[in-house]
């Protein structure tokens, strides 16, 4: 494909990495980063909030060195891919039509090895795998809480409805431009917490990522807790009190392996709790030391489990 990136731009991935623009048959375009050969079995990697495709860049090739077409679309709203203006764009239907789009285009000719997804990406891939799971051989997901689970934990959970606040938030006009403010102070501590103070893993180099996907547009990301009612409910906003899911939009019948930071301040253990009643092979990974960013935090850790589960 054809797609001119900027120069300079600090999203340029590290060598072996190609960047490409790829329309869908929708008009929207998302712009991907992958390795290894096409045509191989294909692994699929999406991101999550507030981040971009770039921190899946190590995994990319260490995937690629196992093998495998490894690619991470950067999702409708983040870095270069089309980022509608209009919040009805991000509602979970076409979130998730594009990613079965891509799935035809860059694996026409078998269902994929295996689909990677980690926070809103998991979302997106928890739908997928409910809706079309013959376009999958497996689900793989880092912290992102199945619906079933996170339905009842917002509903009823103090500690999880508490967690969960800042959802409510960032689904409130305005949001994104005071995560920018005062270089991006506000969505710093969301990421590394009240205190503010940088983690071991926060290299100047992926900081500086982070920044350049961020001056690209929060607002696209934030579309998604807005189109979405799974929030904590509240006076005003009755968010997931509102919501049934029956119960077969929560079965997924592709074996899933699932991975957990247990210190997640959002996310907490207890949306792991029945998720075995929603999915026939499931196998669940706890790791005791790690966070919501396990991804690197603990990037051995997550290579070797996605290595026994792939």
């Amino acid at each position: 494909m054809n797609f001119e990136f900027p120069s300079g731009d600090a999203l340029v991935p590290q060598s072996g990495i190609r960047r490409e623009m790829l329309p869908l048959p929708t008009g929207v375009r998302l712009s991907l980063r992958s390795a290894g050969p096409p045509g191989a079995p294909c692994v699929l990697l999406l991101h999550g909030f507030p981040q971009a495709a770039f921190v899946w860049d190590e995994t990319l090739l260490w995937l690629a060195g196992q093998g495998y077409h490894a690619v991470a679309p950067n999702l409708r709203g983040y870095e270069h891919s089309s980022a509608p203006k209009e919040v009805s764009a991000y509602r979970a239907k076409h979130l998730v039509q594009d990613i079965a789009l891509l799935v035809g285009i860059v694996s026409p000719d078998h269902a994929l090895h295996a689909l990677v997804a980690h926070d809103w990406g998991g979302a997106v891939a928890w739908n997928l795998a409910n809706q079309q799971p013959q376009l999958m051989q497996r689900l793989c997901i880092l912290n992102s809480p199945h619906p079933g689970p996170f339905l009842r934990a917002l509903r009823s959970d103090p500690a999880q409805q508490a967690a969960s606040g800042y959802m409510n938030f960032l689904a409130e006009p305005g949001a994104a431009e005071k995560l920018a403010a005062k270089d991006f102070e506000m969505v710093w501590r969301f990421m590394t917490g009240k205190g503010g103070t940088a983690p071991a893993w926060l290299t100047p180099q992926l900081k500086a990522q982070h920044e350049a996907a961020w001056r690209l547009g929060l607002q696209g990301g934030c579309n998604y807790y807005r189109a979405s009612p799974l929030r904590t409910p509240t006076a005003s906003d009755p968010g997931a009190a509102a919501i049934s899911l029956p119960p077969e939009m929560l079965q997924i019948k592709v074996p899933t392996r699932v991975l957990w930071g247990m210190g997640d301040t959002a996310l907490l253990p207890c949306l792991l709790d029945g998720l075995e009643s929603h999915i026939p092979d499931l196998q669940i990974t706890r790791l005791a030391h790690a966070t919501h960013w396990v991804l690197h935090e603990d990037r051995a850790a997550v290579h070797g489990w996605l290595g026994a589960s792939l």
